[in-house]
């Protein structure tokens, strides 16, 4: 692969790279999933160069790296949010909570609504 060539495609990488992080950054879900298959593409093409000058790669190699902290960062968030709003829906349903006989009680939370139609 030509000089030329081989500098665009590192550029390409890191104008794609620099976008990821800016989605992350933002919580656009959406865009990183979008950018996922041209990211691997990229990557794919720049393994199978041969004799590249290592300088380029160490600084793409920090911006993957960066990346994915980020988007560890997303994904923990996201666990988190999930995990309480499942406990949110729980605690809906019923609380548990210690009587003064130090047992356990469980407060029935559950609301049955009903519409009463009249004419």
């Amino acid at each position: 692969m030509a000089h030329s060539s081989t500098q665009s495609l590192f550029d390409e990488l890191d104008d794609l790279l620099e976008n990821e992080r800016e989605a992350l950054l933002k919580g656009d879900l959406e865009k990183i999933a979008a950018l996922l298959a041209s990211k691997e593409n990229l990557i794919d093409k720049v393994n199978a160069l041969n004799g590249t000058k290592a300088e380029p790669l160490k600084e793409l190699h920090s911006k993957i790296v960066r990346n994915q902290v980020l988007l560890d960062g997303a994904l923990q968030g996201i666990r988190r949010a999930s995990m309480r709003l499942a406990t949110i829906r729980h605690i809906r349903r019923n609380l548990e909570t210690y009587g003064k006989d130090g047992q356990k009680k469980v407060i029935e939370g559950e609301v049955v609504r009903k519409v009463e139609k009249r004419a």
